[in-house]
């Protein structure tokens, strides 16, 4: 019963006759305990009649008493609380041999272990518990973060961070990692071509948004490196850039990333923009995005980390207003809250409930804010001290 029930699972399955054995015994529980002390009693009672027949021989009616007493201690000490200790501390070595006993002498107690077992369910009922057992020994998710936290030491701490951000999937949607609609850059069909060409050349993007006027206008997503080709052939225009545009790919709010991790694949995506229910777009999500709340950044320097982070002398540091909180949580080991406002923007004017303006300072769960510029009704700039 101390046997790891995953670790026993996988040794069967890799042919080791203990571990088959004991699975097989498992699977039956209430059998098996039933079979265990059936074996455990019958010894006991047994050894029991023997020290009471041989005290009553040796020193009369004293002799009961003192076979007792003495038998009570050796039992307690050499047939229950040592060996059941030792099983216990060492499971492995002390059931696999044991199953090889047990798996016969299940097959030859049969009966006798059916008939207790049944008159044990009888009794159950009797005081109306319910022994129907579920079988189950599947994990929640909650309980897979444990059993992978434990695992310090066994697995490479990166490693293990990855599993748990995998985990974290569930509880995120797209809407806590999309580039905002303000943030999203793209091609305007309507602007001067110079200046889109201009913008092509300075752009790092593989992929760019396509649009007639703005974002909600969109006609797709053209790739770099089928513009490049045109643009050296001297042969890229508006009517070309159209063609090459694929159609937009779209996201309802609230997706789960789990869910939508399934998605890109299926629909062989790489990007897709996030609406509301009324269809007008609020961000836009990569693969890549996804990817990076697995694996993480790609750097542990923080003031490399992201653009919108930059540390000063003092060990604050100064913070775009738009950088999601969970980013700045993540990146610099803070704890703001996360299940309201998504951006440090969103954060500051929920907790102060109007628009502040520069050289603002206030406290939001522990941690020093203050407002450095405010510039179109955003709060572009905040300095936040470290773990404060």
């Amino acid at each position: 019963m101390s046997l790891n029930r995953y670790r026993l699972k996988h040794l069967a399955a890799k042919n080791h006759g203990g571990a088959i054995r004991a699975v097989n015994l498992l699977k039956k529980p209430e059998k098996l305990i039933t079979l265990i002390l059936l074996g455990n009693n019958f010894i006991n009672v047994l050894i029991t009649q023997l020290a009471t027949y041989i005290g009553y021989r040796l020193y009369g009616e004293a002799g009961i008493a003192i076979a007792a007493g003495v038998l009570t201690l050796l039992l307690l000490l050499f047939a229950e609380v040592t060996p059941k200790t030792l099983a216990a501390a060492n499971p492995e070595k002390i059931a696999f041999p044991a199953a090889y006993i047990y798996q016969p002498l299940g097959k030859i107690l049969y009966p006798l272990v059916v008939v207790i077992d049944w008159m044990a369910k009888c009794v159950l009922r009797l005081f109306l518990i319910s022994n129907k057992s579920t079988g189950n020994d599947a994990l929640t998710s909650e309980e897979l973060r444990v059993a992978v936290n434990e695992t310090s030491g066994l697995i490479p701490d990166a490693h293990r961070d990855m599993l748990l951000s995998i985990l974290d999937l569930e509880k995120v949607s797209v809407d806590d990692i999309m580039v905002p609609r303000s943030e999203i850059i793209g091609i305007d069909l309507e602007d001067d071509w110079h200046e889109t060409l201009k913008l092509i050349t300075n752009l790092s993007y593989t992929r760019i948004p396509i649009f007639t006027g703005n974002i909600d206008n969109l006609v797709g997503i053209a790739q770099m490196r089928k513009i490049l080709p045109l643009l050296l052939n001297d042969d890229f225009s508006p009517e070309t850039l159209v063609d090459l545009t694929r159609e937009g790919y779209f996201i309802p709010e609230g997706t789960p990333l789990t869910t939508q991790l399934i998605n890109f694949r299926k629909n062989r995506r790489r990007i897709g923009f996030v609406v509301d229910e009324y269809g007008d777009i609020q961000g836009l999500v990569t693969i890549e995005d996804i990817l990076e709340e697995i694996v993480g950044e790609f750097t542990s320097d923080p003031s490399a980390l992201h653009q919108d982070f930059y540390q000063d002398a003092d060990g604050s540091y100064l913070i775009d207003g738009t950088t999601h909180i969970r980013d700045i949580n993540r990146n610099l080991g803070m704890q703001l809250p996360s299940g309201g406002p998504r951006t440090l923007n969103g954060l500051i004017l929920e907790h102060m409930e109007f628009i502040p303006e520069a050289g603002t300072s206030l406290k939001i769960n522990g941690y020093p804010i203050e407002i450095m510029q405010v510039k179109n009704n955003m709060d572009r700039q905040s300095e936040l001290p470290l773990n404060e």
